[in-house]
């Protein structure tokens, strides 16, 4: 991806995408840093070279449609300004939930995303060196 815009393709959507990354014991793997959690899983099903996020506030931890707006553009500002933490050749679909109580700052969330992410990479890159050993 060139710049810094956020495409259509870098979205995750369609039900079978969806529910296979939140069916039970499918290959996923959950890392959290609250206020938030990430959900991912490696997808070598699809054609296209690059990783697919999601973001979901539920109704249970924010009740007004406006902060769960909110929040979300939070998360999807600090995405799009760190996902070169991410390898852009890598088919890995994210989902990113918010688990915290009431409204949080933005750095809380940008701080957060940041270490999911780096989490995220440091275990694709062990489990691709643990293949090609």
């Amino acid at each position: 991806m060139t710049g810094f815009r956020l495409y259509k393709k870098e979205r995750l959507c369609g039900k079978t995408a969806i529910d296979a990354l939140f069916l039970p014991g499918g290959e996923r793997s959950a890392v959290i840093a609250y206020p938030w959690r990430a959900v991912w899983r490696v997808n070598t099903g699809r054609a296209m070279n690059n990783p697919r996020f999601l973001i979901s506030v539920p109704k249970k931890r924010l009740r007004h449609a406006v902060d769960r707006v909110l929040m979300r553009r939070r998360c999807r500002e600090a995405y799009r300004l760190n996902r070169e933490l991410i390898p852009c050749d890598s088919q890995i679909d994210i989902a990113f939930i918010y688990v915290g109580n009431g409204l949080t700052s933005y750095s809380d969330t940008e701080r957060s995303v940041t270490k999911m992410l780096s989490k995220i990479t440091s275990k694709l890159t062990s489990e691709q060196t643990d293949v090609n050993e």
